[in-house]
């Protein structure tokens, strides 16, 4: 298992816990998680990645769903990222940045 933290200055939505259920060898498993930590990150969200090969019930679960998103135990999409569904759910707007933006430097 995996988890990210947010960048400093991403938006307070922290208490958000996404899970992506996946496999190591599954592109589309690979295609969400890249697509989903900047999302995460923007949010504040944690992002814990597990494969479901690891565990026989978890496994039995969803198996042939993979790669399948949970945020705080509620299924948001599987198979592909619905990108409008997890930016309402962790509130980015559809116009909001999908990572923070890089702190400038001042004198």
């Amino acid at each position: 298992m995996r988890s990210s933290s947010a960048a400093p200055g991403a938006l307070e939505r922290a208490s958000a816990h996404l899970v992506l259920y996946g496999r190591a060898w599954c592109h589309l498993c690979e295609d969400m998680r890249v697509a989903l930590e900047p999302l995460a990150a923007a949010a504040g969200a944690r992002l814990d990645v597990v494969d479901v090969d690891s565990d026989p019930a978890v496994q039995a679960r969803y198996d042939e769903l993979v790669p399948v998103l949970l945020c705080d135990g509620i299924e948001l999409c599987h198979y592909r990222l619905d990108e409008a569904r997890v930016r309402a759910t962790l509130g980015l707007g559809p116009d909001s940045p999908s990572a923070p933006p890089a702190p400038t430097g001042g004198a």
